[in-house]
């Protein structure tokens, strides 16, 4: 067979085209791979761990701790604002709603069981208490209720004598309530005192008002009544101190007190001792 000169161009040209086919496909095959290559991310260090876990607190059994926790700042905002204690809000809050786990909480975010009353616009839910069917609030959130808590005693005249009360005075603050009509359960300032006191929720009354959070509240002592075969409880008058408002303290009237202490005008002096009960 003779092989002419045009035979071979011919297949030099055949060859080189057939080069450039084969390079174009392992061109589109490269870049099909390179699109479909996952990503993986590098295992987290056990540095990165631990910063991870820290940031995320735990949820007590309690759910009354819980509660606290939740609404703690709240309550301490509301005391520097309205002058009343966080730990009375935090308290009334624990003991009207259970904790938030009752409807009028769930459902309306009416942590404080606040009634429509004459001139509520807002939303409202009918739930029976004293009665049938009554109207309660409802709020977009559980801060607005304690909102709603602080304007519902400061502009009210019945509760113008609690902010006569040291603004720690929790105890004042419950028996006072319960005397302003805050609540009809005669235990209900026992039930406020006692949450207060197992929880420690004056803390946040210390750390609202810049104290010391771990200071204790003053304790009234009980000292024996020689004379009656008995124990009264006695109180040390301190500056800003007067009858009434021992007597609100101290779920008294100022006739009772005048009359244990043998006192014939409204004046007092600081330190001097008065039985209040």
């Amino acid at each position: 067979m003779k092989i002419t000169f045009r035979y071979i161009c011919t297949l030099l040209i055949l060859g080189m085209l057939l080069a450039s086919c084969g390079s174009k496909k392992r061109v589109v095959t490269r870049k099909a791979n390179k699109t479909t290559r996952t990503v993986t991310k590098p295992p987290i260090t056990e540095k990165e761990e631990d910063k991870v876990t820290s940031t995320t607190k735990p949820r007590s059994g309690d759910k009354v701790e819980n509660y606290v926790d939740d609404y703690k700042d709240v309550a301490m905002e509301e005391m520097k604002l309205y002058k009343i204690p966080a730990s009375i809000t935090l308290a009334q809050g624990i003991l009207e709603s259970g904790s938030g786990s009752g409807r009028l909480a769930v459902e309306a975010n009416n942590h404080f069981g606040i009634k429509c009353h004459t001139g509520w616009t807002g939303g409202r839910i009918y739930h029976d208490d004293d009665e049938d069917q009554e109207c309660f609030r409802t709020y977009n959130d559980a801060s607005y209720s304690y909102r709603d808590h602080s304007l519902f005693l400061k502009d009210r005249k019945r509760y113008a004598g609690l902010f006569l009360l040291d603004i720690d005075d929790y105890k004042g603050w419950a028996r006072g309530l319960r005397r302003a009509g805050y609540a009809t359960d005669k235990r209900y300032p026992q039930k406020l005192i006692s949450l207060i006191e197992r929880y420690e929720l004056y803390r946040y009354d210390n750390i609202a008002l810049g104290k010391d959070v771990d200071e204790k509240p003053r304790v009234i002592e009980e000292v024996e009544d020689t004379q009656n075969s008995g124990f009264v409880k006695q109180h040390i008058v301190v500056k800003g101190d007067s009858l009434y408002r021992l007597s609100i303290k101290y779920n008294t009237t100022v006739e009772q007190l005048k009359k244990l202490n043998k006192l014939k005008s409204n004046d007092l002096s600081i330190g001097q001792v008065l039985i209040v009960k």
